[in-house]
C-alpha cells in the first residue's frame, strides 16, 4: 500500500486542520486529488479569508475574491464545515 502521508513521516492526514490539512491533500497521491472534482459540484464555502461566498469544486481551492486557499480530504467532504484555511498570505507551492 503507498504512502499517502497519513502514516508516513510528515505528520499530516485527512484529518488534519488548517495549513497541515492542506498541504497533506496538496500533496495526496502525487498530487492526484487536488484537483479532483469534489462529489455532486462541490461545497458551498464562505472564505475564511474574507468571508466571501464561494463554491469549493476541487480538494484544493482558492477564495475567487482573496486567493484564499481552502482545502477538505476526501473522506470529509460531505460537510463544508470539514474546509480548512491555509491561513492569510499562505500560497501554494506552483504560486509561490
Amino acid at each position: 500500500m503507498g504512502d499517502c502521508g497519513s502514516c508516513g513521516p510528515s505528520g499530516g492526514g485527512p484529518f488534519s486542520e488548517g495549513v497541515e490539512l492542506v498541504e497533506f491533500v496538496a500533496h495526496a497521491h502525487g498530487g492526484g486529488v487536488r484537483n479532483s472534482p469534489i462529489p455532486d459540484g462541490g461545497l458551498t464555502a464562505k472564505c475564511h479569508g474574507c468571508g466571501a461566498p464561494f463554491v469549493l469544486k476541487t480538494f484544493v481551492g482558492k477564495c475567487p475574491k482573496c486567493g484564499g486557499v481552502h482545502a477538505v480530504s476526501p473522506p470529509r467532504c460531505d460537510d463544508p464545515a470539514n474546509i480548512q484555511f491555509a491561513g492569510a498570505g499562505y500560497k501554494l507551492p506552483e504560486d509561490r
